[in-house]
């Protein structure tokens, strides 16, 4: 273990974090010790640094477990309509920092590590993140469970419980390798296995219509064995759960099929059941239509629906036994959300519960299913919309076919009678596409079957309506809404920036970690000597901090001086990591140019992982890198211009780097990014933006001011009038001198002597196939990027700007946006009721 902090070092950690208490560090010390002897290792001479970790988050999980309880019997003492969030993703990262934070620990934890000798740091860096997700989707999952549980709401989050998370990307000659993501390996302190919740989910089988109704019968049985891990408030006693679930084979299964007596293969068999939570699909924005997939979005939505049922009819803590009996209060009760189109089986699973085993009347059963289930939409992108096969649905899920077609049939009904005669309308609202292979929409199942949809920013709700799903807006308008996305200030300013978390709460209290809108009395300091150098300072020590890390991995002297300007999200062809390697080369050209020129100095760090069978994005990873061979390497630049690829980018590396960023690109091409999420944790932490007029940067620019910003480009009017003109890359290409020669360079292979065709493939889509039209913003880009360079050469100015920036990002607050659903969507209200800690009575 490193050397602990000196006393005058630790004195700058403490004071967001509160003083800790003597009797808390010597509670906490007393726990570690007795979790380090008793759960862990038997001589404390033989500990590693894993067992410290562990020991550490079993103390603090201890913090957790009597709130966590309590809360449970708070909610069944009071019934309170229910809050069920589903989502495929969970993007969590890492849990012991968070927990701390959150339950006023940190101090506490810090001090009685510091006493025996170990330095928390290091011990949070052991732990394995949970990545659980792709980007954005589920990384907003958590930060919802996040606010959910700050603000008092009774909130469940449900999902799978993936053995294999996003992989681990390697970088090796400049290619990505993915390696399979382990992160169970060594156990995982914050979960609770609930075999007692256990509960089957079927497949495959038959359908038998009799007389009685409706019998799903020989099906496939795996079960769904749920694992609990709490999720805490901040400072409101409140521990909310995450459920997920993971599958596990009967005990029985396949064995009857193996009489022959082949029991060994029967056994190993078990493992066809158990693959469906095995890994998580890698893909963000892009459908694969395969079937285990299918299974994985059943499996979820089959067993949580039986769990909220079941908690719905025995709403007394502990109590198994019907209370309930009637469905009609079910929507009073309970609250689905579908985190995208993923959980869309909600939707019929709801429907087959309630008709073939509850035996509640079809419209009876659609009214209690629309009015439950409300669903988000994430992306207009047409290769992201989930799109099944009916033939495959028929093979899975023979019950659910019938029950789409019935509901698709009073749907087209509905519409055939408002606009009588437009056949054409009836095709386009349809959830059955016709075609070679007839598929099932899940989008349009999704808007069917909800009474509330929304996109994720101002922008992306009104393309929602305007274009996507323009013929349902113009049948039910009001259905139609605007949930902004946001970030948990709790994990994304008080967790990865304590300095800046520090100064903040020095001039305006603390206020504003739970009502972030109270950054606006920062404008007021806008041009305060000492507060404008205080916000340098902090930005240099997290600039200096992140350099000694990339000095470390990379081996690249970094000017800590320097432009810090980063790129990190996933790598695809419509966030346009491209355009940035276009402005990279042009930067590098000038300078070779003319080297005695006074140039901005910049590091450059792009990062993010392609899905793996996505050859264009893998493509743009070498080009990246290569690019990075040659300027880093070249004499003339020196430390001038350098170019990282931010290796394996996830939550925890996030929380290094948005902190030491000056500058933010968000340079989607203008209605591509629904909203976009990274933009608001740069704007919170004190980068300034490049952007489209995309997603939520539009809302981040109308908050600031779009002076405040770095705004260029095409507008979604600009883009759509060039692809009615036709979009056409030469021209610019002939126009643009700069742009030629970046252009050629590629295509010659400057950046890949060895292999000088390695970027055809890159350079012919940019010419002929580019439906994000890089080469029609680079003008635009270039010129922009010159007035970041002018502004940066004005430090007092440029930090002016950073302190609008951060003064304005109240908005982006997840409390805010979960406000919003919580109000407009769920019909609950936010409670800031304190539930009394564990060691309190009740009343």
């Amino acid at each position: 273990m490193a050397k602990p902090l000196t006393d005058s070092e630790r004195q700058k950690q403490i004071s967001v974090r509160g003083l800790a208490g003597l009797g808390d560090v010597a509670e906490v010390r007393k726990s570690f010790n007795r979790h380090l002897h008793f759960t862990l290792v038997k001589d404390r001479n033989v500990a590693t640094p894993r067992d410290y970790f562990f020991a550490l988050a079993h103390t603090v999980r201890d913090h957790l477990v009597g709130r966590w309880i309590r809360t449970q019997q708070h909610y069944y003492e009071r019934d309170p309509k229910r809050i069920y969030y589903l989502s495929l993703e969970f993007y969590m990262g890492r849990t012991l920092q968070n927990t701390m934070v959150n339950l006023g620990l940190q101090t506490a934890c810090d001090e009685a590590t510091y006493q025996l000798g170990l330095d928390l740091e290091e011990l949070e860096e052991i732990e394995e993140d949970a990545g659980l997700g792709n980007g954005g989707l589920g990384r907003l999952a958590a930060c919802f469970l996040d606010s959910m549980a700050t603000l008092g709401l009774a909130a469940y989050g449900y999902g799978i419980r993936y053995e294999f998370g996003i992989f681990n990307q390697k970088i090796v000659n400049g290619w990505q390798v993915e390696e399979a993501d382990d992160w169970l390996r060594y156990g995982n302190p914050w979960e609770k296995a609930r075999p007692e919740y256990m509960l089957p989910v079927h497949f495959y089988g038959r359908v038998e219509h009799t007389p009685d109704g409706v019998l799903w019968l020989d099906t496939q049985v795996v079960l769904a064995m749920p694992y609990d891990t709490p999720v805490p408030g901040y400072k409101n006693n409140t521990v909310n759960t995450m459920r997920l679930w993971s599958a596990k084979a009967p005990n029985d299964f396949k064995l009857k099929d193996f009489n022959v007596g082949d029991y060994i293969e029967a056994v190993l068999d078990r493992n066809l059941a158990e693959n469906i939570s095995r890994v998580l699909y890698p893909n963000d924005n892009f459908f694969e239509g395969k079937e285990l997939r299918l299974k994985q979005e059943y499996f979820v939505v089959a067993a949580t629906l039986q769990d909220i049922i079941r908690r719905f009819k025995s709403s007394r803590f502990g109590c198994r036994d019907p209370v309930r009996t009637s469905f009609e209060t079910f929507p009073d009760k309970v609250a689905i959300q579908l985190n995208d189109t993923h959980p869309a089986l909600s939707i019929p699973e709801l429907m087959r519960i309630l008709v073939d085993v509850e035996k509640v009347d079809w419209d009876k059963a659609w009214e209690i299913t629309k009015k439950t289930c409300a669903y988000t939409n994430h992306t207009v992108l047409p290769e992201a919309l989930e799109r099944w096969p009916v033939s495959m649905f028929e093979k899975l899920l023979p019950r659910h076919l019938d029950i789409i077609y019935a509901i698709n049939q009073r749907h087209l009904d509905h519409v055939a009678a408002l606009f009588p005669g437009d056949v054409d309308r009836l095709r386009r609202m349809s959830v059955i596409e016709e075609g070679d292979c007839k598929r099932i929409n899940m989008a349009h199942l999704c808007v069917i079957g909800s009474h509330a949809v929304n996109g994720v920013a101002r922008i992306h709700s009104e393309i929602v309506k305007q274009s996507v799903f323009k013929d349902f807006y113009e049948l039910e308008p009001e259905k139609f809404q605007n949930k902004t996305n946001g970030i948990t200030p709790r994990r994304w300013l008080l967790l990865c920036n304590p300095g800046l978390a520090d100064i903040i709460v020095e001039r305006i209290g603390e206020g504003f970690l739970t009502d972030l809108s109270q950054l606006k009395k920062l404008l007021s300091l806008v041009d305060d000597e000492a507060f404008i150098r205080d916000i340098a300072k902090i930005k240099q020590e997290n600039k200096l901090k992140f350099s000694a890390l990339l000095e470390k991995e990379y081996k690249v002297k970094i000017n800590p001086a320097s432009m810090f300007d980063v790129h990190v999200k996933r790598i695809h062809e419509y966030k346009r990591q491209l355009l940035n390697c276009l402005h990279i080369i042009t930067l590098y050209n000038r300078i070779k140019k003319d080297p005695a020129k006074a140039f901005v100095p910049r590091t450059v760090m792009i990062g993010g992982k392609a899905a793996p069978g996505y050859h264009m994005a893998k493509m743009i990873i070498k080009l990246v890198t290569s690019i990075g061979d040659v300027v880093n390497h070249d004499p003339v630049v020196g430390d001038r211009l350098k170019v990282i690829f931010l290796e394996n980018y996830r939550v925890s590396l996030a929380e290094k780097v948005i902190p030491a960023a000056d500058l933010s690109q968000q340079i989607s091409t203008a209605g591509t990014e629904a909203s976009g999420t990274g933009n608001m944790k740069f704007m919170l932490n004190g980068a300034l933006t490049i952007g489209t007029m995309d997603g939520a940067n539009v809302e981040m620019a109308e908050e600031a001011g779009e002076e405040n910003l770095f705004i260029f480009g095409m507008r979604v009017e600009d883009v759509e009038a060039l692809d009615q003109k036709g979009y056409n890359a030469r021209e610019f290409y002939e126009r643009l001198p700069e742009l030629r020669q970046a252009v050629d360079q590629i295509s010659s292979g400057f950046f890949s002597p060895k292999d000088p065709d390695c970027f055809k493939d890159v350079v012919n889509m940019l010419m002929y196939h580019d439906r994000f039209k890089v080469f029609a913003d680079y003008e635009a880009y270039i010129q922009c990027q010159a007035q970041v360079d002018h502004l940066y050469r004005n430090s007092k100015e440029w930090t002016k700007k950073v302190i609008r920036n951060i003064a304005c990002s109240g908005k982006f607050s997840s409390d805010r946006t979960i406000t919003e659903y919580a109000r407009e969507i769920w019909g609950v209200e936010p409670s800031d009721l304190q539930i009394p800690p564990p060691n309190l009575p009740k009343d």
